[in-house]
């Protein structure tokens, strides 16, 4: 069947997942580890780009008072770098967390307490999360914990430190935070998506680039959907379809549906919150500082979250040798601090905190560029999952052809793997005609490549019985 993709960015396709391009230097929004305990995504991986995935070490790491400590930690550096006195604290609220664990932990902290200790939690958690989400960790859902940190202990960690040749693994699976080596396009992420796009054409689909969809109306007698999208000039299409995926934000596309959902449902997609993001990027030259992928700055003095650096994901993302690109990253929320900066201002904010950090001299800063991007996180906060199952719940009744799908369609905290896994699935529900599979059961470790009854619930999938259609 023919297929049409809308995309609102006018030059780059991929939504986070882009790579940024500017004076031969190239960009990650955010990084992305190329690595799935699917075998199915990683072989849609290697069949977009076959000869163009590198294998690269995992290296990231935490700076917390002037020091780096691996990440995941290793015991033995963090007894020496914390001190004695400092370590057998943390010992000593792990085993009171272990002993006396929050029973049904609701917030953030509580779940990562109760997995590493407050102490612990205190100095290699607390800041960096609230950095990212702009809110006190109390009022983040363990939620996302428990998905963003899944399988992963002090012990699991302390484990895996001192068997290195035995990876730490919960249920047979290694736990995706400590992988040590993942694949990556050798000009970025984007790369594959560009690659995608160029297939999307080839077999007879088109690809709009520059067109934000304003509204969605749905005609029941027909089972046809009328999507209006808008252009750079402000000119209005209009385009017809049978199915419509939606990876736009749970909140605008409820918008977009307007008179055709409930108060209900347009307030619940009213309270659903984004944590926008800005990447300072500075190009400067090479002294070798750091040759992590990026490392996470737990330091409350800086505004700065996490430092990317873009040659460690790939020497192809440098166009100098003699250079590197550092990605500096500041968490906000649209049309309020950070983001209501000038770019000079977040330019030369960016250039003092680097210097501040230690981790590179002013005069070697040659060049700067900022990327926005909008919504890069659905907002974790209690109330979060109600909002969701009353939207979710409403849709699915209204509508048995539209498919909500990846991080921000689903409001779902994601990695990309999961995401486009829930855009696979939805893809073979709509050629099978009916919803063999629930993609709200995907888990961020399930083994997506398993078919069939027995196998998808030991995916961790919900299989829908083949007598129930996608109207039903």
């Amino acid at each position: 069947m023919p297929v049409a993709v809308l995309e609102g960015d006018p030059v780059y396709v991929g939504g986070i997942s882009k790579t940024v391009t500017y004076k031969g230097y190239h960009f990650d929004i955010g990084g992305h580890r190329f690595f799935s305990k699917s075998k199915e995504v990683e072989d849609l991986w290697s069949e977009l780009l076959p000869d163009d995935m590198l294998v690269r070490p995992r290296s990231s790491r935490i700076l917390y008072r002037g020091k780096f400590f691996s990440y995941p930690l290793k015991a033995g550096e963090a007894l020496v770098k914390l001190g004695i006195f400092e370590t057998l604290r943390c010992v000593l609220s792990y085993g009171w967390a272990r002993v006396r664990p929050v029973r049904n932990p609701r917030s953030c902290e509580d779940w990562v307490s109760n997995q590493f200790g407050r102490r612990l939690f205190s100095i290699f958690f607390k800041t960096y999360t609230e950095k990212v989400w702009g809110m006190d960790c109390k009022e983040i859902s363990a939620d996302w914990a428990a998905q963003r940190i899944k399988g992963l202990s002090l012990s699991t960690a302390v484990l895996a430190a001192l068997f290195p040749k035995k990876k730490a693994r919960t249920g047979g699976a290694v736990v995706k935070t400590l992988i040590d080596s993942f694949r990556y396009p050798r000009r970025g992420p984007g790369m594959m998506w560009e690659a995608c796009a160029a297939k999307v054409w080839a077999l007879g689909g088109t690809v709009a680039m520059g067109r934000r969809v304003t509204q969605c109306r749905y005609t029941p007698e027909t089972a046809q959907w009328t999507v209006t999208t808008r252009d750079a000039a402000g000119g209005e299409q209009c385009a017809t379809a049978a199915q419509l995926i939606s990876s736009t934000p749970m909140r605008e596309l409820v918008a977009m549906l307007g008179d055709q959902v409930s108060d209900e449902a347009r307030h619940a997609a009213g309270e659903l919150k984004y944590r926008d993001f800005i990447t300072v990027v500075l190009m400067l030259k090479d002294r070798g500082v750091f040759a992590d992928n990026w490392i996470y700055i737990h330091d409350p003095t800086v505004q700065v979250g996490r430092v990317q650096n873009f040659k460690s994901w790939s020497p192809e993302m440098v166009p100098d040798p003699a250079m590197t690109c550092y990605g500096l990253e500041y968490f906000c929320f649209e049309h309020t601090g950070l983001w209501n900066l000038t770019d000079e201002e977040l330019q030369a904010l960016a250039r003092r905190e680097i210097v501040q950090l230690g981790i590179a001299r002013a005069e070697d800063i040659v060049d700067a560029h900022v990327v926005r991007q909008l919504k890069a996180y659905p907002v974790y906060d209690d109330a979060y999952a109600g909002h969701v199952e009353t939207i979710r719940a409403e849709l699915e009744a209204k509508f048995p052809t539209l498919h909500l799908v990846g991080r921000n369609g689903m409001h779902k905290y994601n990695n990309q793997d999961h995401s486009m896994m829930t855009a696979m699935l939805c893809a073979k529900n709509i050629l099978a005609g009916e919803r063999q599979f629930d993609l709200w059961g995907v888990n961020e470790d399930a083994e997506y490549h398993e078919s069939g009854e027995h196998r998808a619930a030991a995916a961790g999938l919900r299989q829908v019985p083949r007598a129930v259609s996608a109207a039903g």
